[in-house]
């Protein structure tokens, strides 16, 4: 039924996005690629959510591009990878909570005091559990750092505080945030509770409450999850987090101000328990990747690919903002897929093919989890070793002039060297991450083809911490990241975002020309999962060599 309805619509929305497979001109390449957004992020769209008919029509908008550009088809079904999930709804209005010291209890309200997260796995019908302090959280032996040792978290919820040490890379911090939750539940604990301080905020309180109503999702398949046991997870508002510590001894402003100057915090016994009632419903939902391939030139290469991919779902239609319920994703991340056509449009106008293949894959329930491009990872369409790299696009944020760009991963693989090379042929320097506590480089897809041992990359327009292009990028995180207002009324910078889609499609032609596939850095945390990737199942029925 998916199929035969993406069909109808792709049909329909092909006539509104016609092709060229001749060279363009910059400005003629940014009006198509601004044509393509407005088409993703338009009101029609409903916010793309997964597994709705928004989404669906938005991956019927693509696969009609794909089909005008003359890629193949290279999904299991065509140009679609379906994903089984069960989607979860935290009914807050019907879940109550309280803290309990000394038998007494005090009510917490559901979601302005504490937020019930909706993925990961099914949770329990309720908890009542003592809670247990565990500093950061992080456990990562690479570093000498483990905030579990030494502690009993059999039956308890693990309470943690935002942040963690100055000299441990972003990159293996970011790692044991993703994989904290799999890693309580070994050690027997029945849920986590996250503490953020107020100067580590991202988005407002008020913000993360709305978006709460929204459901959360997970693998059909027990087998593909992280967490399989049902598994408590919440986060606690910053102005109420002072609760937590009442009965401690300690304040929970003493540990912010320890946690933002990414100092040791000490053992605190909380002497708190949280008990809770979940109100939750759960029903099928199948929604599908879309995956398309530009064939190699070199018979002897052409079997190997180069990955690209965006996220195509967003958040839907939710609570109102400002009398705005369409959550549009025109910049997260119609705009990123987008720019994947961009690409491929540029590469079918070049009258020459590289020695191996490109793949352009669009995930689903990236903003559920990173679910979609787990699947593809975990179970390709094609041969699992045949994947020699990932080049992601999420948010890169056109909203000021592109003079540097910011590659997340660029030091832990070869694709680095590769990107430094083509930076400085372009002349854009590429800039570290400013700010490597916000576990940018786990947070999006490129996250789940490092976990199968595929070396990754992701892009950003760049810049550094206290430039005016810092406060520009702070002020649209806090006012349109996940909001409404990120739509197609907002300043962008068309141009720039063809000149970094230039440099993504660049570093994928030398990536694809090169004699020998891209390794990890012999000192590269990553590496490991090269060695031993997390899973060997797949590929799925799609393209075959």
């Amino acid at each position: 039924m998916i199929q035969r309805c993406l069909v109808l619509l792709s049909a329909l929305f092909v006539a509104a996005a016609p092709a060229s497979s001749q060279p363009q001109t910059a400005e003629q390449r940014a009006q198509r690629w601004w044509a393509d957004v407005s088409a993703l992020a338009d009101d029609r769209m409903e916010g793309r959510l997964t597994g709705t008919p928004g989404y669906d029509r938005a991956a019927a908008y693509v696969v009609g591009r794909l089909r005008a550009l003359g890629l193949e088809p290279a999904g299991a079904d065509g140009f679609l990878q379906p994903v089984a999930f069960e989607e979860q709804l935290v009914d807050a209005a019907a879940s109550s909570a309280s803290l309990v010291v000394g038998g007494q209890a005090t009510p917490v309200r559901i979601p302005e005091d504490m937020i019930i997260a909706r993925g990961i796995g099914r949770r329990p019908a309720s908890v009542d559990a003592p809670l247990v302090f565990v500093g950061y959280g992080l456990h990562i032996p690479d570093a000498n750092h483990d905030d579990f040792a030494g502690i009993d978290l059999a039956g308890k919820i693990a309470v943690f505080v935002s942040g963690g040490p100055a000299d441990i890379s972003g990159a293996l911090k970011a790692h044991a945030r993703r994989d904290r939750a799999r890693l309580l539940a070994d050690r027997g604990a029945l849920g986590m509770l996250s503490l953020t301080t107020v100067k580590a905020v991202e988005i407002p309180w008020s913000r993360g409450m709305s978006l709460s109503s929204q459901s959360g999702m997970y693998f059909t398949d027990a087998a593909l999850r992280d967490v399989r046991t049902s598994f408590f997870d919440g986060s606690f508002n910053p102005a109420s987090s002072e609760r937590i510590f009442a009965s401690s001894g300690r304040s929970f402003a003493d540990v912010s101000a320890l946690a933002d100057a990414s100092r040791p915090l000490p053992k605190i016994d909380l002497n708190t328990w949280l008990r809770a009632s979940i109100a939750a419903r759960h029903r099928a939902v199948t929604s599908p990747n879309i995956v398309a391939r530009l064939p190699g030139s070199d018979p002897a290469l052409e079997g190997e690919h180069v990955v690209f991919s965006a996220h195509l779902d967003h958040l839907g239609v939710g609570a109102p903002i400002a009398g705005d319920r369409v959550y549009n994703g025109a910049l997260d991340n119609a705009a990123g897929v987008a720019g994947l056509l961009d690409i491929a449009q540029s590469y079918t106008a070049r009258g020459s093919r590289p020695k191996r293949s490109m793949l352009f894959v669009f995930v689903t329930a990236e903003e559920k989890g990173l679910l979609g491009s787990r699947y593809f990872a975990m179970r390709p369409t094609v041969p699992k070793d045949s994947i020699v790299a990932d080049l992601n696009f999420d948010m890169a944020l056109p909203i000021f002039p592109l003079r540097s760009v910011t590659v997340y991963g660029a030091e832990e693989s070869g694709l680095g060297l590769v990107a430094a090379d083509v930076g400085r042929s372009m002349r854009l320097p590429l800039v570290p991450d400013p700010f490597p506590d916000r576990n940018a480089f786990v947070r999006s897809d490129q996250y789940s083809f490092i976990r199968e041992g595929v070396p990754s990359l992701a892009f950003k327009f760049g810049f550094t911490k206290g430039t005016p292009e810092a406060e520009i990028e702070g002020k649209w995180r806090s006012t349109h990241y996940h909001a409404p207002s990120d739509d197609l009324n907002q300043t962008v910078a068309q141009l720039d975002a063809v000149r970094l889609h230039d440099f993504v499609a660049e570093l994928g032609w030398r990536v694809a020309n090169a004699p020998q596939r891209p390794r990890w850095n012999a000192d590269s945390f990553f590496r490991r999962f090269e060695a031993a990737p997390a899973a060997t199942v797949g590929p799925e029925r799609g393209w075959n060599r």
